[in-house]
């Protein structure tokens, strides 16, 4: 949920009713059921791509080792990194918690200095 609409949420809390708050957490439980889903594909399929390039089942071989075998996974990986970064990650470092710790820092700080 983005920062301006979760404001909007938390301000007026109270005139949402709860079947807006159902429709918001459905849609927020469905994002996360389609995140899940595609990374047990992505864990399915890759692991059918590695055992099928191996050769009568030895890694060691050099067939194992080249770049078609692990391309897939890889390109793939930074789709379904995109794909947990929509999901989970939107305010991973700079969250609304952190704004506001940062400002009260930097409210004290700022008082601190006055009287010095």
């Amino acid at each position: 949920m983005g920062r301006f609409r979760r404001r909007m949420f938390e301000d007026y809390n109270e005139n949402i009713s709860n079947d807006e708050r159902y429709n918001i957490a459905y849609k927020r439980v469905r994002r996360i059921k389609g995140f899940y889903s595609h990374l047990t594909i992505y864990v399915l399929v890759n692991t059918f791509i590695l055992i099928a390039s191996t050769n009568r089942g030895f890694i060691g071989n050099e067939e194992f080792w080249r770049w078609e075998t692990f391309s897939t996974a890889l390109f793939w990986g930074i789709g379904l990194a995109a794909h947990w970064f929509s999901v989970f990650g939107r305010n991973l470092f700079f969250s609304h918690d952190w704004e506001e710790r940062k400002i009260k820092e930097y409210m004290e700080k700022e008082a601190n200095q006055k009287w010095e």
